[in-house]
């Protein structure tokens, strides 16, 4: 019932630009993106800096190094975050909407660009498979963040040493059960939160360069390759932990449909880069006077008696960049579900203002449930630093190489302007990556084995899907074929209106076919209703219907849905009388097709993966609950098909 359509041959518009923000409207959402946007990354403060002094890569905390590291920190910001994403990858956006699945359904689109298959699958794989590491990445940060908060209990007082671990699950369990609420009303003030904190992260750090402002000199780039020089391979290795300061750069891309490019950008370059900048370096002052605080430089720059005041906001802060990481986990949920990669979910709207406010159990419980165990099983946010990066990392570099094909085919770029541009950023991608894939025998490999799972399960899904459909059109006709052998005179049609629901738009339902059959009847006016989701994150509302007039009472409807949106059937159904269409939405029913799946040695997929399709098919959600049709106007009628 549902297609994607990539092509848009019979579908096309102008978007509506979005209308750029102004003054106190600005400032407003330029503020709320400081909670939804930068919770993630201005948390980083947490642990980063600490991290690239551990233990495991026998780099003392000497001045050198200090300034070394410092340095790396400083341009990995600079480049990554303020050029790479804000200059650059935010001009790749799928009319506003931005990510990496938005940015591979505007690579896999073909309306206006011309990649060849072979190409356009490889990066259409590569784009799915970027998407799907999101979701360990969605594991590990409420982990991490949330414990490298409570850490601070240990360094106020031994007494909370032995409780750390059970107060972070205590956290984690309560924000994970407060979801199905709607964060609606808490969002309101995850912004001012936010600003408090990253206040605190320029007071402290401030408040350490003043005592040692010697620290500024790590600006100078001489000092980051002066580190590889007295460091070697060593010093290469830290780079997996550098690049913890700048793990919150997708966020920046995925939340651009929110609150838009201007805000972001405002953000970061007002509040958000100066108060990193600060603690950083600060941190750095800090080593340089105390080299044995490098245990917990963060909590150590705080004066005795802030620790616990410290504590509870640092501990405000991880909550909230943890909301904003769930949260971004159900978008892309249901953006994978709308362009056919992963099966129907119950998708609650919790709330009726915006639209982007969505829950989804299944996921919510599943990232619960994997918080938990990588606490219990890491038990340290040091040891958690280990599994963090790898993900994030992979992801970054496939976003590079997508954007390269942006640049080519959507922006027109000359070659050596594209190749320049994409040599440079994936130089340093592949750098932190090259890093971070020493982190997988430590942990790293969860995210990337979370990764794998989801990927197959959204290749098999959509290859499934494609193998149904084929299944079901070789044992269907055209419907312009099956009204042909209709026997109008001898039909018995009765009052109302009966939708049938199907995804082949010039096929015949299955569901109409054993009507007809068995029940030796045809209502008085047939809709044939297929809903198309297209490769843009919505579609204006004098688009959303179709209806053509196709004789003897047969009406051909399709509703047409971005991927950003969820389809509402029922609602939509009121357009049709602008479109001459007077439909009684008290006089009609709906009939649709409840397929039984077999898996078999027919040739399709290999008998695993057929096993593993119906599996998720059994799974998924009710096409009536999922459409938004009232269960007592809906009639199911089943059939088999042998995959």
């Amino acid at each position: 019932m549902t297609e994607l359509d990539g092509q848009q041959s019979q579908f096309d518009f102008a978007p509506t630009a979005r209308e750029a923000p102004r003054g106190k409207h600005l400032y407003y959402l330029a503020l709320g993106a400081l909670g939804v946007v930068y919770g993630d990354i201005g948390t980083s403060p947490l642990y980063a800096f600490r991290e690239s002094f551990h233990d495991s890569y026998g780099i003392p905390p000497s001045a050198n190094n200090i300034l070394g590291v410092l340095s790396l920190i400083f341009w990995a910001l600079i480049l990554v975050i303020s050029v790479k994403y804000l200059i650059f990858v935010m001009r790749a956006d799928n009319h506003g909407e931005g990510g990496i699945l938005a940015l591979t359904a505007l690579i896999g689109a073909k309306r206006r660009v011309m990649i060849t298959g072979t190409w356009r699958w490889t990066l259409v794989m590569l784009g799915l498979f970027g998407t799907a590491l999101l979701y360990g990445d969605g594991m590990i940060t409420p982990a991490i963040s949330v414990l490298s908060a409570v850490e601070g209990l240990g360094i106020a007082t031994p007494f909370f040493n032995p409780y750390i671990v059970p107060i972070t699950i205590i956290i984690l369990v309560g924000l994970f059960m407060f979801q199905s609420r709607g964060t609606e009303r808490v969002g309101r003030i995850f912004g001012p939160i936010t600003l408090l904190w990253f206040a605190v992260l320029a007071v402290l750090g401030l408040s350490w360069i003043v005592r040692q402002p010697s620290v500024l000199a790590a600006i100078n780039p001489y000092y980051g390759f002066e580190f590889f020089w007295l460091n070697g391979w060593r010093g290469f290795l830290v780079l997996g932990s550098v690049f913890l300061v700048v793990t919150g750069g997708e966020a920046l891309y995925a939340d651009m449909g929110h609150f838009g490019k201007s805000p972001i950008r405002l953000a970061w370059f007002a509040i958000v880069l100066p108060a990193l900048l600060l603690n950083y370096f600060g941190q750095g002052a800090l080593l340089l006077q105390h080299p044995e605080a490098v245990e917990n430089p963060f909590y150590q720059m705080a004066p005795s008696w802030a620790l616990i005041p410290l504590v509870i906001i640092a501990t405000a802060a991880t909550v909230i960049a943890s909301q904003a990481l769930i949260t971004g986990a159900f978008s892309l949920t249901m953006q994978a579900v709308q362009l056919g990669y992963l099966p129907r979910v119950p998708i609650l709207h919790t709330s009726a203002k915006e639209r982007g406010q969505i829950y989804i159990a299944a996921i919510n419980w599943v990232l619960m449930i994997a918080c938990v165990l990588l606490v219990l099983a890491f038990g340290s946010s040091s040891n958690l630093a280990a599994a963090y990066g790898v993900a994030v990392t992979t992801t970054m570099v496939i976003t590079t190489l997508l954007l390269f094909r942006v640049e080519r085919t959507r922006w027109r770029w000359p070659l050596w302007a594209a190749l320049s541009s994409t040599i440079f950023f994936l130089v340093i991608d592949v750098a932190f990556w090259g890093a971070n894939l020493v982190k997988i025998p430590a942990g790293g490999w969860f995210p990337l084995t979370i990764g794998l799972a989801v990927m197959i399960m959204m290749t098999t899904w959509r290859q499934g899907r494609s193998l149904l459909s084929q299944r079901l059109k070789a044992g269907t006709r055209r419907f312009s074929d099956f009204v042909e052998h209709l026997d109008f005179d001898k039909l018995v049609r009765v009052p109302g209106t009966a939708i049938f629901m199907y995804s082949d738009p010039d096929g015949t339902p299955p569901a109409l076919i054993h009507n007809l059959r068995h029940n030796k009847v045809l209502h008085a006016r047939v809709v044939l209703l297929s809903v198309s989701t297209y490769e843009v994150p919505r579609v204006p509302p004098d688009h959303r219907m179709s209806i053509q007039d196709i004789g003897h009472g047969f009406y051909r409807m399709t509703l047409h849905y971005g991927f950003m949106e969820t389809s509402n059937v029922f609602r939509d159904l009121t357009m049709a009388d602008a479109h001459g269409l007077a439909l009684d939405l008290d006089d009609v029913s709906f009939f649709l097709g409840s397929e039984r799946l077999l898996a078999t040695s027919r040739p399709g997929m290999a008998p695993w993966r057929e096993k593993l399709f119906v599996v998720m098919s059994r799974n998924s959600t009710n096409a009536a609950n999922f459409f938004s049709l009232p269960p007592d106007r809906v009639v199911e009628l089943g059939t088999t098909v042998e995959l």
